[in-house]
C-alpha cells in the first residue's frame, strides 16, 4: 500500500500557497486493508475514508469510463492494480494532477509544473470531454489564479462541450456550486469571461450573457458596455471581500438593460422593473440560496432610487426604507447598500470615490429607528390609525434630520 499527496494541496504547496486541505490517493489497498487500518468509509460513488486520526480524505486509486451524458455518467473502477498515473489521467488539469509521495517526491506525468510555472490552464488528456462540470472548474481556477491563462486547445475542447450539448446536462445544484465558488475567487470577473468564450455563458445564464454588447450613456458609465461594467463591479465587491449574496447581486443588478429595446440605447428607462422577473427566474434556475435571491431581487430593483437617495424628499425615503425593509432587516440593508456601493464604484475613475447615498441611507435609518414605534402606538386613541401615526412620527423624524443636514424636506422642495 502506497500513499501520495494529490491535487490542490501539491499545486498549492508549488505555488508558495497556504494549503487548507490535503488529499491523499491509495494505491495498492482494498476497502478491507482500508477498514482494518481504522479508516471509515465515508464515498458514496467510489472508495474514500477518513483518517481514524487527522480526518483527512483518502482516496482508492481509481479510473472512471464515460458511461451517460451529465458529470454523474460514469462507471467508476478501484483497485489495486490501478496505478498512480492512471488515477492522475482522469483529472482535470494538469496542475491538479501531480503527486508528492512520501519522501516528499515530485511525481508528474502530465507536466503540470511546467504548465504552473507558464501559468497555462491545461487539460491533462482527451478524457477532459467526459465532465462538463469541468468547463466551470477551469472557469473558477481563472477566477482564482488570475495571471494564469486557459490553454487554445482546452478552450477548443470547451467549446465543443458547449456545442454537443454536455452543458445541458449539468444539475442546476451542481452549477451552483461551483458559480458562488467562482464568485469568491480574487477576480470572479474572469470566471465569466471564461464561460462567455465557451459559450457556456449563454447556455446556463443568458440573462448575463446578452448584457454584453448593450452600450450604457457613457456620460455615467465611461466603460459603456453594459457587460464589462457587470465584470467591474464584481470584481470590485471582490476586491472589498463583500459576501457571496452581495456579490451575487452585484452581478444581477442589471439585468434589465438586456432587454431594453435597440431604439432606446443606449439608455434604459425601467430596467429596474423589467430586470426583477429576470433575476427571479435566474435565481431560480441556478437553485440559488435565499439570502442570494432576496438581495439580488432588492437590487435589482432599488440599486437605482439608493444613488439619489440625498436628493429625496423625507416621504420618498422613508418609502425606501419600507420597501427594503430596512427597519426590520438592517444585516440584509447593510448587505444591499455594499450591493449598491459597488454599482457605483464599478467604473472607471470611480473605484475610490465615496459612496455618499450608503451614509445618508443609514443615518436616515437611525433617525427612524429613533422613534419609539410602541409609545406612539399607547397614545393612539384609534386602533385603526396606529399605523398612519407612527408613520407620521417616523416622517418627522426624516425630516427633522434632513433639515440638519440641509438636504431637501417637504417645505421647501
Amino acid at each position: 500500500m502506497r500513499i501520495y499527496a494529490v491535487g490542490g494541496a501539491v499545486r498549492d504547496e508549488l505555488l508558495g500557497r497556504a494549503v487548507a486541505d490535503r488529499d491523499y490517493v491509495v494505491v495498492g489497498a482494498t476497502p478491507e486493508d482500508m477498514e482494518r487500518r481504522g479508516f471509515r468509509p465515508v464515498g458514496k460513488d467510489f472508495p474514500v475514508f477518513l483518517h481514524p486520526e487527522t480526518h483527512e480524505e483518502y482516496a482508492l486509486a481509481r479510473t472512471e469510463r464515460k458511461s451517460g451524458r451529465g458529470y454523474k455518467g460514469f462507471q467508476v473502477h478501484a483497485a489495486p492494480e490501478v496505478t498512480l498515473e492512471q488515477d492522475l489521467a482522469r483529472r482535470d488539469l494538469t496542475i491538479n494532477a501531480m503527486a508528492k509521495d512520501e519522501s516528499g517526491n515530485l511525481i508528474d506525468p502530465f507536466g503540470g509544473l511546467r504548465d504552473l510555472e507558464d501559468k497555462c490552464l491545461r487539460h491533462v488528456g482527451g478524457a477532459f470531454v467526459e465532465d462538463p462540470v469541468r468547463i466551470l472548474r477551469v472557469a473558477r481556477f481563472a477566477a482564482r489564479f488570475s495571471d494564469f491563462r486557459i490553454a487554445p486547445e482546452t478552450l477548443t475542447l470547451m467549446r465543443e462541450m458547449v456545442a454537443n450539448g454536455e452543458v445541458d446536462a449539468l444539475v442546476p445544484e451542481r452549477v451552483w456550486q461551483e458559480f458562488a465558488r467562482g464568485l469568491m475567487e480574487p477576480r470572479p470577473s474572469r470566471m465569466i469571461e471564461a464561460l462567455r468564450a465557451c459559450g457556456a455563458l449563454a447556455r446556463l445564464a443568458p440573462e448575463i450573457d446578452r448584457l454584453f454588447g448593450v452600450p450604457q450613456p457613457e456620460k455615467y458609465h465611461p466603460e459603456i458596455d453594459t457587460g464589462a461594467h457587470i465584470l467591474l463591479v464584481i470584481d470590485f465587491a471582490a476586491a472589498r471581500e463583500f459576501s457571496l449574496p452581495v456579490r451575487y447581486a452585484a452581478l444581477t443588478h442589471d439585468l434589465g438593460k438586456g432587454t431594453t429595446p435597440v431604439s432606446e440605447w443606449p439608455h434604459h428607462a425601467g430596467h429596474e422593473e423589467r430586470g426583477v422577473g429576470l433575476v427571479e427566474a435566474l435565481s431560480q434556475r441556478l437553485r440559488a440560496p435565499g439570502d442570494c435571491r432576496e438581495l439580488a431581487r432588492l437590487t435589482v430593483e432599488f440599486h437605482g432610487q439608493v444613488h439619489h437617495a440625498p436628493e429625496m424628499r423625507p416621504a420618498t425615503l422613508l418609502k425606501l426604507l419600507h420597501a427594503t425593509d430596512a427597519l426590520r432587516q438592517r444585516g440584509r440593508f447593510g448587505h444591499f447598500l455594499e450591493a449598491c456601493r459597488a454599482d457605483y464604484c464599478g467604473r472607471p475613475g470611480f473605484e475610490n470615490r465615496r459612496y455618499e447615498p450608503a451614509d445618508w441611507l443609514e443615518d436616515a435609518l437611525e433617525a427612524v429607528l429613533a422613534v419609539d414605534a410602541g409609545a406612539v402606538a399607547k397614545c393612539c386613541t384609534e386602533p385603526a390609525k396606529i399605523r398612519e401615526a407612527v408613520w407620521e412620527a417616523r416622517l418627522a423624524a426624516v425630516s427633522s434630520w434632513i433639515r440638519a443636514q440641509g438636504g431637501v424636506d417637504e417645505d421647501n422642495g
